[in-house]
């Protein structure tokens, strides 16, 4: 009798618990299903564009061409003399409008042009070689240009996923109204987008990011709305499963008739199905989130310092090298000696560099890898001062995760080709140089020596929070079986959680109208 009575008191319990949990899965069910629509229907259109509305352009890269003593007759000392410069930050050589110019990044951060045969400045030059090489890559001489803009900063339509800056914005008059995006310093297209891809970034940016908070609030709390949303989908998601294990013997006796029972039941079924990745999405997506409170400084990651003029005392038309291999040539300042950083064809398409001091004319055969030594240590220490690290880290443990000072280099490696693990394509800068150190968080740096950028730092917070977003986000983890096998799984995927929310919006309509 005894036990009668406690299985009775039990079956009770169990009730009220099961009516609870089913209670709260409809309310935050409820609160979600919109944002859950907008993630997942922008998420849809990524895959979507990539495969049928990709854009693509004439030509990706500047093609590099060899450059010999007659096409700069003036050293870059006697036209800077003749302009009155005796301090700049860089210097390299460009071809266009039939002419060569010496493109002179001066202490003031602006980029000049000289004609090599007469050291006179081209007016507008900066704007005028945007629009050149913007037609490059279009190859579209004929198309008028509606407006150039200089770009310091990312916006709505710049991402920070582009990488460089600044850029110059070069809108064309055209069916497809193409932008392009250019960095005149390195001569490199930085991105392209025709009338279809500016739609798709704006949706994507309004729909998946939510930057429509941006315009209300800050980045902080746009980041923690969303993350707190996701959470609640891991509940709803995670609720839903208990309820079908906790009524598995009453679905399983149910029969569809009416159409609220068949909308109910279709709604579990799908839901079970989708379960384990509205889980994988959620989380990856607020763990990625999480990581976009950490202050972005990598573009401002650059070594400029201040040359003297009169520390060029070689003239560099004038030097001992390979001339019919010659490509260009800048400066680079290791320490108290400055060098030209001389670009000379390689084997296979690839460059090689050549540094030579500026003072005594010698070859340092060890002055990359010393230079890019340095580079890492000067952006540690650079980094450390600006706190780049997450808000709610401690700052010393921010520091310590990027800190190099006292660390051993494990690795030394030249990157001519992104990789899919560390290094992928979505970093831009190539070639690289990695520096492997023996940090507590293994952190590792990517350099430019070309540049003098920072490509990328990352650390073991990095490396998990990315194999995270690749793998439950992207489903890099079915790479195996081709690109669009692996969109298909995941359009599958994100479809079969849009017909769930939509099945549950519609279930809790029909149950407000009875």
């Amino acid at each position: 009798m005894d036990n009668k009575v406690s299985k009775k008191r039990d079956s009770k319990w169990v009730k009220k618990l099961k009516q609870k949990i089913y209670t709260w899965h409809r309310i935050i069910g409820i609160i979600t299903v919109i944002p859950v629509i907008f993630w997942c229907l922008s998420g849809v259109m990524h895959p979507f564009m990539a495969h049928f509305f990709k854009p693509t352009i004439a030509n990706e890269r500047l093609e590099q061409t060899t450059i010999t003593p007659t096409d700069i007759p003036l050293s870059i000392q006697s036209v800077l003399a003749k302009n009155g410069l005796k301090q700049i930050k860089n210097f390299r050589i460009v071809s266009f409008v039939n002419a060569h110019f010496y493109q002179v990044k001066t202490v003031d951060n602006v980029l000049h042009y000289y004609n090599t045969a007469t050291a006179v400045e081209l007016a507008n030059g900066d704007a005028k070689y945007a629009e050149y090489l913007s037609r490059y890559f279009l190859d579209d001489q004929k198309s008028r240009v509606v407006a150039t803009e200089m770009l310091t900063e990312f916006d709505s339509q710049y991402k920070y996923v582009n990488r460089y800056l600044p850029v110059y914005k070069v809108s064309f008059d055209r069916d497809d109204a193409m932008q392009v995006y250019v960095e005149t310093s390195s001569s490199k297209l930085a991105t392209f987008n025709p009338k279809s891809r500016q739609f798709f970034i704006w949706f994507f940016d309004v729909f998946h990011n939510w930057s429509f908070l941006d315009a209300i609030t800050n980045n902080a709390i746009r980041v923690w709305i969303m993350i707190v949303l996701l959470s609640i989908i891991v509940l709803s998601a995670l609720s839903g499963i208990v309820i079908y294990g906790l009524f598995w013997k009453v679905f399983k006796k149910q029969v569809a008739t009416d159409s609220k029972t068949k909308l109910r039941f279709n709604h579990r079924k799908i839901g079970i199905a989708v379960a384990f990745v509205t889980l994988t999405f959620a989380l990856s997506g607020a763990y990625h989130a999480f990581s976009k409170l950490k202050p972005n400084n990598l573009s401002s990651m650059v070594y400029e310092p201040t040359i003297d003029v009169a520390k060029l005392s070689l003239e560099n038309n004038k030097l001992a090298l390979d001339w019919s291999a010659f490509l260009n040539s800048s400066l680079i300042q290791l320490k108290n000696d400055v060098y030209y950083q001389v670009v000379l064809k390689g084997e296979e398409k690839k460059t090689k560099t050549v540094y030579i001091n500026a003072k005594n004319g010698t070859i340092n055969k060890n002055a990359e890898l010393e230079y890019v030594h340095y580079l890492a240590h000067h952006f540690s220490d650079k980094m450390a001062g600006k706190g780049a690290c997450c808000e709610m880290q401690d700052p010393e443990e921010c520091k310590a995760s990027t800190d190099i000072s006292n660390a051993k280099l494990l690795e030394t490696k030249t990157l001519y080709d992104f990789e899919k693990r560390e290094y992928g394509f979505v970093n831009k800068r190539l070639p690289v140089v990695k520096l492997a150190y023996d940090t507590p968080k293994k952190a590792t740096y990517y350099i430019e020596p070309s540049s003098s950028h920072l490509a990328a730092v990352i650390t073991n917070a990095e490396r998990l929070e990315g194999y995270s977003f690749a793998i439950f986000h992207k489903f890099l983890f079915m790479d195996w079986a081709g690109k669009g096998i692996r969109d298909l799984v995941t359009v599958i995927a994100a479809m079969g959680l849009l017909t769930v929310c939509i099945l549950g919006l519609l279930l809790f309509l029909k149950n407000r109208k009875q």
